[in-house]
């Protein structure tokens, strides 16, 4: 018999440690009934999401726990519980085998992309620079453009005082986020904080206290440090649509507090719950949210964030190679400076 192991990840973004026991006293067989048991229990007692999301685990286990066989292969096993974690609609929460890993992508598949990369091509030209996975211009109306593709591309204090600093020129900038997937915390709070003059409150973080559904500690204040150095002053568009999700979504949240700095887009894909992991009997692990995020009102994140202003890209602005989400920041930008 096999103990299922918790593997808590460690994230420096934060100011406190999240302590928990590593083990628990629970043993299962590696078959698949132990498999699918242990896989149940472990969200069953370390998940965030039940009571906000309105999930009654206890019948999903009566609906899937029937099918599961003791001569099923591992493929015919990973489907089951593939399909048993999507009840959880959370893009957070993966079964990762050596053959496949499950993933639920319906909370941007059910909307619009508002994004086209060949339409973005047109701004970029061929004449941008690149600097710690940032691509930026500045655009002819002396707008500042700057497109960072995904969280987990470190970008360097020295990168971000070098963009900044080229674009002090400019009216305002526009930081395009769309179709950022996320990554690191540490990104985030490295890009936000050239926004902020001082140390300001933009949400709260808990985290499971107990086996229940609704044990959680206090709410734990997340803050954002404002830079020492170069800050930019002048308006900020930050754009963002349902592809923007996990730490994007955590820098969408934090960008609504900056005070210079107005959202435009769609709303974005969430993903607020921290992830864990752990390991079944049979070595698959599986990855799932564990220390849910909230906005300064508390409230949940999880399903994404409005924008100040929504915009969605036209399909005649798109025949004629125009990107109206850029657009409208480009107007905001240059209503703003007049």
């Amino acid at each position: 018999m096999t103990f299922p192991k918790i593997k808590y990840i460690s994230l420096m973004f934060f100011s406190f440690i999240i302590f928990s026991g590593c083990e628990d006293n629970m043993s299962f067989n590696n078959d698949p009934r132990g498999n699918f048991d242990a896989l149940w229990t472990i969200l069953d007692e370390n998940y965030c999401f039940f009571d906000y999301k309105e999930i009654d685990w206890d019948a999903v286990y009566q609906e899937y726990s029937p099918r599961v066989k003791n001569g099923m292969g591992d493929y015919a096993l990973f489907k089951l519980m593939s399909e048993m974690l999507s009840e959880l609609k959370d893009g957070h929460v993966n079964l990762i085998a050596s053959h496949d890993i499950s993933r639920y992508w319906s909370w941007t598949e059910d909307f619009p992309l508002n994004f086209d990369p060949n339409i973005q091509k047109k701004y970029l030209e061929r004449d941008y620079s690149i600097a710690g996975g940032m691509y930026y211009k500045i655009l002819d109306d002396n707008v500042g453009y700057i497109y960072y593709g995904s969280f987990s591309n470190d970008i360097g204090d020295g990168n971000m005082s070098q963009i900044l600093s080229q674009m002090a020129i400019c009216k305002g900038i526009i930081i395009d986020v769309r179709n950022n997937g996320g990554g690191s915390l540490t990104n985030v709070e490295r890009i936000a904080s050239r926004f902020f003059n001082e140390k300001t409150l933009v949400g709260y973080i808990s985290h499971k206290t107990g086996k229940g559904h609704s044990d959680f500690s206090d709410f734990y204040p997340k803050y954002v440090e404002s830079y020492d150095k170069i800050r930019y002053q002048k308006p900020v568009a930050v754009l963002t649509n349902r592809s923007c999700y996990s730490a994007t979504n955590d820098f969408v949240n934090v960008m609504k507090h900056a005070p210079n700095a107005t959202v435009i887009g769609d709303k974005s894909g969430g993903g607020s719950g921290l992830p864990f992991s752990s390991e079944l009997p049979n070595g698959w692990s599986i990855r799932f949210s564990a220390s849910p995020m909230y906005n300064v009102d508390k409230e949940h994140i999880e399903f994404g964030i409005d924008p100040d202003i929504y915009v969605s890209m036209t399909e005649s602005d798109k025949s004629r190679g125009k990107d109206t989400i850029i657009e409208k920041a480009r107007e905001v930008i240059n209503s703003a400076s007049k």
